[in-house]
């Protein structure tokens, strides 16, 4: 069995700090890099790159709505046009960087506000796949499992990748818990960790009522913020690693190659 990591990084901002990026990217297979909208900054897509090259990391556009006054977690209805533009443009950026440093964007994966609605919403979702087909056909699109951006990527034919998230619970539908509710998130490194590999080992979504969803699992999220960010990235990886399950770049997995 095989399993990628993947992280949200490099999102330097008055919202979010990049001081655990280095050490995450010791521990994680992928990176899905901010491009400027939501955060984040030439010098500091340029850091990521080059640590992510040394690390055998690979990379992923981390593309969102044009907010950085609120992170990108605004909710924005935009014509497709506007989606399709936001979308390649921050693909070409990250791109542009990566190349002048002797490497590729292998995926993509949306952030915050625009990914939340997507999941949701099958015209969205088929808009952002599109988009991403007309950037490069050959991305990977790094998405939720059992969202309408997995099902909107498969419509198309796309290399998908479906992610599950180590630090939040699941409520019977399938969907993440809330962050209005006192159960949202795991803290506790060990909790996570076993969260992850019954997950992982059952190919399945393990609900905090005990209810298990079959699904496919590709990928592990783990958020690099907060302070025990760092301990449970480490603990995850090596919990995967003890139960036998390797662990590689998102472009590296079989289903890819």
């Amino acid at each position: 069995m095989e399993i990628n990591i993947n992280c949200d990084l490099g999102e330097t901002s008055k919202f979010c700090s990049t001081e655990n990026d280095d050490l995450l990217l010791s521990i994680v297979n992928s990176a899905n890099v901010a491009c400027g909208y939501h955060a984040g900054d030439k010098p500091t897509m340029i850091k990521t790159i080059e640590i992510s090259k040394k690390n055998g990391v690979s990379i992923g556009a981390h593309p969102s709505f044009n907010d950085p006054e609120n992170f990108g977690r605004k909710r924005l209805n935009l014509p497709p046009k506007e989606i399709t533009k936001l979308i390649v443009d921050q693909i070409n950026i990250l791109a542009e960087i990566a190349e002048k440093n002797s490497m590729k964007v292998t995926h993509v994966k949306p952030h915050g506000a625009l990914n939340n609605m997507a999941c949701e919403n099958f015209e969205l979702a088929s808009v952002i796949a599109k988009s991403i087909v007309d950037a490069n056909k050959d991305l990977i699109f790094l998405v939720p499992t059992g969202s309408e951006m997995e099902k909107a990527g498969k419509k198309l034919n796309m290399r998908v990748a479906a992610e599950i998230f180590a630090d939040r619970n699941y409520e019977d539908d399938g969907n993440l818990v809330s962050r209005s509710k006192s159960n949202a998130l795991i803290t506790d490194p060990e909790v996570a960790k076993n969260h992850v590999i019954k997950m992982v080992k059952n190919q399945s979504l393990n609900c905090f009522s005990g209810k298990q969803i079959p699904c496919e699992i590709d990928s592990v999220c783990v958020h690099g913020d907060g302070k025990s960010a760092v301990i449970t990235a480490k603990e995850i990886r090596d919990g995967l690693s003890k139960n036998g399950v390797t662990l590689r770049p998102l472009d590296q997995l079989k289903k890819f190659v």
